[in-house]
């Protein structure tokens, strides 16, 4: 079947894509909407294996008419050289680089508690780390000179993560990240968000459409962060006592037909 969008066919043609994490989920459904829109796309990630199946797989959903491709490159995005030597090759092979979706990460769930350094260390290399990498090499290689845009993939941190507090911790991290290199990098002509997450706002964010925004990170959840909570705390009788007087009675009148469970 061939990939569908509601944006007009041919948008990006012409147009040069890197997606990192591109050989499955959302980072293969990001590359097959770019490609049916008539971008090149090159997908990367650390198993070339995989990555050659989402190649077929994403070549053989898009029109014979439409000329654009998709090249698999394999790139562990935790080593700054296998990230340059990345942007080196799409170079050599497109001549450009237009577009750059970091949406390549990794993590598990585990209490904080049970994080050992090296569980934590290779979530933040990978989410965080690999992030600014390939920013930093798209930017110095090409972007720097001829512009472009940027579109990181984050996750709905906003209330805290708990039970993966090392993505949460790297993907707000990347969220500052996106702020502070919209602003240096705006003389460049670069514009750079990010998305929690679905493909189609990402090829908004991309689009021309989208010339006025840099900066920003854009929720798509349906609104859920404004009015509910992922998060239970268990009951409790651990709260510290306030220190008596008139602000601790307000607080207590307050309170006193919250659920303990809600506070």
């Amino acid at each position: 079947m061939a990939a569908r969008s509601v944006f007009l066919p041919g948008l990006f043609g012409d147009k040069v894509a890197i997606v990192t994490g591109g050989g499955t989920g959302i980072g293969k459904a990001i590359a097959g909407e770019l490609l049916g829109l008539g971008c090149n796309v090159v997908i990367a990630s650390r198993k070339l294996d995989r990555l050659k199946e989402a190649a077929k797989d994403l070549v053989s959903r898009i029109s014979p008419a439409n000329p654009s491709s998709v090249t698999a490159l394999q790139c562990n995005i935790r080593r700054e050289e296998e990230v340059e030597s990345l942007v080196e090759a799409t170079l050599k092979q497109y001549g450009r680089i237009d577009f750059l979706v970091n949406n390549g990460g990794g993590q598990f769930p585990s209490p904080t508690e049970a994080i050992s350094a090296k569980g934590w260390n290779a979530v933040i290399e990978t989410n965080l780390t690999g992030t600014f990498y390939c920013c930093k090499a798209v930017y110095n290689a090409w972007m720097r000179e001829h512009g472009g845009a940027i579109v990181n993939i984050v996750a709905g941190m906003w209330n805290g993560f708990p039970g993966m507090s090392h993505t949460g911790a790297a993907r707000a991290a990347v969220d500052n990240l996106t702020k502070s290199l919209a602003i240096e990098w705006a003389h460049s002509g670069v514009r750079i968000n990010s998305v929690a997450p679905i493909s189609a706002m990402v090829c908004f964010l991309l689009s021309p459409a989208a010339s006025f925004i840099s900066g920003e990170t854009v929720k798509v959840d349906a609104g859920q962060s404004l009015y509910r909570s992922h998060w239970e705390v268990p009951d409790h009788n651990r709260w510290p006592e306030a220190p008596e007087g008139e602000n601790a009675d307000t607080l207590k009148k307050l309170l006193s037909n919250v659920p303990p469970s809600k506070l």
